[in-house]
């Protein structure tokens, strides 16, 4: 026998609205064929998707947020899969603190880090922006490589490994061979959700451009200060069903307890 109760529904309801509510609207008013952005449209049209293709400023800065994003996660990974491995397989002193600076990119508030990062990266070293712009999204990416391979890590039988060495396998082979194949899974999902994590940034980007070098949601934030009309409403529906796409294989690669382990 079920117990419903009439409150809790319409509690949750009300939250499910005030979540959804906002990206229904954004996705309503992209299809306005108007040149002001407005609600409920007056009408339906794609030209604003097709505007998206035909302003040059959003193709070039999404080139840019792509490449950024690629290159950043190519080396998060190189330095996120050894660091993960070390925190779960080695036992040393200072252990946590380590692990605590690893992550320390998600306790901070993206403003903090970001005009950190450019009075120690990019004005005290006089670091090219691109070259800055790469290194903060490492930084904002590492933590979500390490923290998911950490939990596929963890759930890993070392004992394996252990078995391996003891027929003759290298410790760098058996890396390669035993290790790395059994959390494949982990490793992809991290890739998807870090590069998620860079794509969108804004506090990290907003810090690290200048003149001549932007990201796509930095162009986002340009555009609305000078246009009204609903190119930014189809982007965003872009975005939103790209990360949904995304999020979707990240849940079907690991599953949902991953992202609850500590």
């Amino acid at each position: 026998m079920k117990n419903k109760n009439p409150g809790l529904s319409l509690f949750t309801f009300i939250v499910y609205l005030f979540l959804l509510g906002p990206l229904v609207i954004i996705a309503v008013t992209s299809f306005e064929p108007g040149t002001v952005l407005k609600f409920p449209p007056t009408g339906f049209s794609l030209k604003w998707y097709h505007n998206i293709f035909e302003v040059e400023m959003f193709m070039s800065t999404f080139k840019t947020s792509i490449l950024v994003s690629l290159l950043g996660n190519v080396l998060a990974i190189l330095l996120g899969i050894p660091a993960a491995y070390a925190l779960n397989r080695a036992s040393f002193r200072g252990k946590e603190t380590l692990n605590a600076v690893f992550l320390s990119p998600l306790l901070i508030p993206g403003i903090v880090l970001g005009f950190t990062l450019l009075k120690y990266v990019v004005i005290a070293f006089h670091i090219p922006i691109y070259a800055s712009l790469l290194i903060g999204h490492t930084v904002i990416m590492l933590p979500f490589i390490i923290r998911v391979i950490g939990a596929s890590l963890a759930g890993f039988d070392f004992a394996v490994e252990e078995a391996a060495h003891s027929l003759g396998s290298s410790r760098l082979a058996t890396f390669f061979k035993i290790v790395l194949p059994n959390i494949k899974s982990g490793i992809i999902a991290s890739v998807l959700l870090a590069f998620l994590e860079s794509f969108n940034n804004v506090d990290i980007s907003l810090f690290m451009t200048g003149p001549g070098v932007s990201t796509l949601p930095i162009q986002m934030l340009t555009y609305v200060e000078n246009y009204f009309d609903p190119t930014i409403a189809a982007i965003s529906v872009l975005l939103m069903l790209i990360t949904a796409g995304f999020m979707f294989l990240i849940e079907r690669l690991l599953g949902l307890t991953y992202f609850t382990k500590q």
